[in-house]
């Protein structure tokens, strides 16, 4: 029976320990892993744009011998005619292994595994979920920290529409002592869902704040998220809170040296640039992450 990753819940806590465990040997071991997908095909099926997500897919099939078919932007296929999401998976089911799909719309990947018999990786859903940005978070957590129990977890800025926020909450709920600071404007907090049903029901220690000052001096991991203007109906409320946090130097003076600083990224002002010099900077190590657990994820996903 194929195997989707449309939520980072479709994975045991034993599963993405696993996928870790295989990221961590492609590092190490890259030439054994080399022709491991000879003759499959990844479809990237991107309905928005994107640089890493679709990027690090592209590369990590690349490099494990495989082919990559798809497009960049929903105008160069035919959904600029009106074709449907089914339609379109169906149809690149004849011609792929593999689907990665990004779509604006909530649940869209969801319909596409509906109708397609091949594996199919949800690549970002409107603000729902990111699983692979997620699985990206936790190799990086992992590598830095030795660990992913046992710490204090900050995310900073977008917590309404930021889905990576939204499946890391998720993800990180399930290891033992883990405890999350919440920092945001009033108006763009966690959606009561993910407080309800993650936090609340699983009894996972968090607060809420305003002040990313306040909180810095108790993280072992900061993830910092932009706000985002592409999920704003009022262009006046983007203007209003865009700018609600930037990290710069001075607001780590009182951070921990061992300090994870994470960003799923695009950046666009929250992360002052010299931020980028200090070694508890890890959002460029994050991207080559990515490429490599996105490796152990097609390899998992096709059973290769």
């Amino acid at each position: 029976m194929k195997k989707d990753l449309l939520n980072i819940l479709d994975l045991t806590e034993g599963e993405i320990n696993e996928l870790i465990a295989t990221a961590e040997d492609i590092i190490a071991n890259p030439d054994a892993y080399a022709h491991r997908c000879d003759r499959k095909k990844l479809a990237t099926l991107f309905y928005e744009p994107s640089t890493r997500t679709r990027l690090s897919f592209e590369a990590a099939m690349y490099e494990l011998g495989g082919q990559v078919l798809g497009f960049a932007s929903a105008t160069s296929s035919s959904v600029a005619k009106g074709e449907s999401v089914a339609d379109t998976a169906r149809t690149v089911a004849c011609f792929a292994d593999i689907i990665a799909m990004r779509h604006p719309k909530e649940g869209a990947p969801m319909v596409a595994a509906q109708n397609v018999d091949i594996p199919v990786i949800n690549a970002g859903d409107g603000g729902h979920n990111h699983p692979t940005q997620t699985l990206t978070d936790l190799l990086t957590i992992k590598r830095e920290k030795g660990r992913l129990d046992h710490m204090t977890v900050g995310l900073c800025g977008d917590l309404k529409f930021g889905r990576t926020v939204h499946s890391l909450i998720t993800a990180m709920s399930r290891y033992e002592g883990v405890d999350f600071v919440l920092i945001s404007p009033e108006e763009l907090v966690i959606p009561e869902n993910v407080r309800t049903d993650v936090l609340v029901r699983g009894n996972i220690p968090f607060v809420e704040t305003r002040s990313l000052e306040e909180a810095m001096p108790k993280l072992d991991v900061l993830y910092m998220t932009r706000v985002q203007r592409e999920r704003f109906f009022n262009e006046a409320d983007y203007i209003r809170l865009k700018d609600s946090y930037i990290l710069t130097r001075d607001k780590l003076t009182t951070a921990k040296s061992d300090l994870s600083i994470l960003h799923p990224l695009p950046r666009v002002n929250e992360i002052s640039v010299e931020i980028d010099r200090d070694p508890r900077a890890c959002y460029f190590k994050q991207v080559l992450c990515g490429k490599y657990i996105r490796m152990a994820l097609i390899l998992k996903l096709l059973e290769v």
